[in-house]
Formats: structure tokens, C-alpha cells, sequence
């Protein structure tokens, strides 16, 4: 089993020193692969389009459909090539908007949580810190959740690429204790939260209208939020072309406290379903989201 690692890992390193153009050509191949011989989850991808676009037609959802398989394989090839990018490419490639908000914020002693989604590519967003004027680890913490994977191999590989821009990565379970740590040594930081899954069984959920559909959104951002008095903003993504994207950094509120209960999940609802419409192929369409339906506490649909 070492050895298969061994020639796995040199495998994927040498994939990580192709060019892009190299790299797009094979995920051209994947694209082929995953859509047309292996037609990995299509039934479950276009179900969840159609069902979530009523409005869009047939040959639109099967359109978009087919663009997120190509976003999918881009993502794969791109996600390697972390372990090998220049930083001034991975600006070219990942730009960001709002920085200074975030900076400021930072400056002044405050956390900041921040709501993110498995838009392609998310794994790219870490290189915010090639745009904030604060140095991580020195002047803040630059840190994101994470499920540990089964297989330690793959979980290794996975936070080294997520820490290739010097931020840290919290087990989702810890993630707590580990903000209140950063908290009593007296450096403030920023924190991703995917928070587009479906909430982990015995999570408290709260339900909105996402996507034509009742949805248990994950209250566990808010929880912390709320408990550290953070601001909190969403990464706002936007595929410009292949291998190009822009995230905005969008405020939310820096006072949590003031606003109502479940507020702010369902603002992070909101402007998650902007994202999604505005480029719905850039979505993780390939879950089951919905397989086990919810309903609105009074039973009556919600605009």
C-alpha cells in the first residue's frame, strides 16, 4: 500500500509542474470519462438542476448540467496543480475584491467568520492572503473548517494544497476551541465556513427556501458567530473563464448581536442563491441535497 502511495503522490506532483494548457487538455479527458463512459451521479445532477431551474428548459438544464461536469474536471486539475503554482499566477488566476473591508476589520482586533460554498473552484480561496496586507500568522490567522478524511493519505495531500498559502485548517469538530484559542493569544483572524452541506445528523437546522426547495441550512456558522462576537462576510464567487475567478468579499454584519435569531443564515441563503443563479454550472450539483425532504416549521411555504 506504501508503494502505491509513493507512486500516486509522484504521480500527482508531476501532473502539479504541467502547464495549464496541459492540464485543461486532460481534463478534457475527465470531462469525457465522468459524463459520457462512467456518467458519474448524472441522474442525481440533473434531477437537482431541473428540480431547482422550473423555469429553465429541458435542453438548458442538460446544458448546464454538462458544464458542471467540465467545471468538475477543471476542479480536479486545478486543485493539483496547488501544489505547484507560482503565487503571481495564483493572482492572475484568483482575483479578490473588498480585501481592504477584511484588513480593516482584522486591524481593529475583531474576528471575522466568513460563509463559503463549494463553488468551483473553492479551493483556490485561501489565496486570499496574497491579497490582504496582513501577514498571516503574524498579524492574524487566516483559517478554514474541514472534515478530516477516512483516508489519511488523501487528508494529508488535501491540507497540505489547503495550507500552501499559510492558512491554517480546523477540524470542524475543534473549531471552536480553536478560535478561542486564537481569542486568548490575543490575535484576531478570519475563519471559512462551508456551510452549503446539509446539516451533520443531530446539527440544529433551520429551514429556508433555497432553490425551489425547503432547506435545512447548517446554523453552526451563526452558533460561532454569535458566541465570538465576529463580523461575518461571504465569499461571493465568480468563474470569469477557465481558469479565471473573482471572489467578492461581501459584508453581512459586524454586529451579530443585533441582529434576530437565524438572520444571518438566512442572509448567507440569500446571497448563496445569487451565486448559484447568476452561474448555476459553478455548484457542487453531484450531492444529494435534498434526498430527505424538510418542511417549514408552520408546514406553509416560505418566499
Amino acid at each position: 500500500m506504501k508503494l502505491l502511495y509513493s507512486l500516486l503522490g509522484a504521480m500527482l506532483g508531476g501532473m502539479a509542474r504541467l502547464p495549464f494548457r496541459a492540464l485543461y487538455a486532460l481534463s478534457d479527458v475527465i470531462f469525457f470519462l465522468l459524463y459520457y463512459v462512467v456518467r458519474y451521479r448524472r441522474r442525481v445532477v440533473l434531477d437537482n438542476i431541473v428540480a431547482s431551474f422550473p423555469d429553465m428548459s429541458a435542453s438548458e438544464c442538460r446544458a448546464t448540467a454538462r458544464q458542471f461536469y467540465r467545471n468538475f474536471a477543471d476542479y480536479f486539475v486545478e486543485t493539483v496543480k496547488l501544489a505547484h503554482i507560482s503565487d503571481e499566477e495564483m493572482m492572475r488566476r484568483m482575483e479578490f475584491e473588498n480585501v481592504a473591508t477584511v484588513d480593516r476589520i482584522l486591524s481593529s482586533g475583531r474576528s471575522i467568520v466568513v460563509y463559503f460554498a463549494h463553488c468551483f473552484n473553492w479551493e483556490w480561496a485561501p489565496s486570499i492572503t496574497l491579497w490582504s496586507d496582513l501577514k498571516p500568522g503574524r498579524d492574524a490567522v487566516f483559517s478554514q473548517v474541514y472534515r478530516p478524511l477516512v483516508n489519511k493519505w488523501f487528508d494529508s495531500y488535501f491540507l497540505k494544497l489547503r495550507g500552501r498559502f499559510h492558512s491554517e485548517s480546523y477540524p470542524k469538530r475543534t473549531v471552536l476551541r480553536d478560535l478561542i484559542k486564537e481569542r486568548r493569544a490575543g490575535m484576531p483572524g478570519i475563519c471559512g465556513f462551508m456551510s452549503d452541506q446539509k446539516p451533520s445528523h443531530g446539527d440544529v437546522a433551520h429551514v429556508v427556501n433555497l432553490l425551489n426547495h425547503p432547506t435545512a441550512m447548517i446554523t453552526g456558522t451563526e452558533q460561532v458567530a454569535r458566541k465570538l462576537d465576529s463580523a461575518v462576510m461571504y465569499m461571493d464567487m465568480y468563474k470569469l473563464r477557465r481558469g479565471h475567478y473573482r471572489i467578492v468579499m461581501r459584508l453581512i454584519t459586524e454586529t451579530p448581536s443585533r441582529l434576530p435569531e437565524m438572520a444571518i443564515t438566512e442572509r448567507y441563503a440569500s446571497l448563496l442563491q445569487q451565486t448559484i443563479r447568476r452561474n448555476p454550472s459553478i455548484w457542487l450539483w453531484s450531492h444529494k441535497r435534498w434526498k430527505i425532504p424538510v418542511t417549514f416549521p408552520d408546514n406553509e411555504s416560505k418566499d
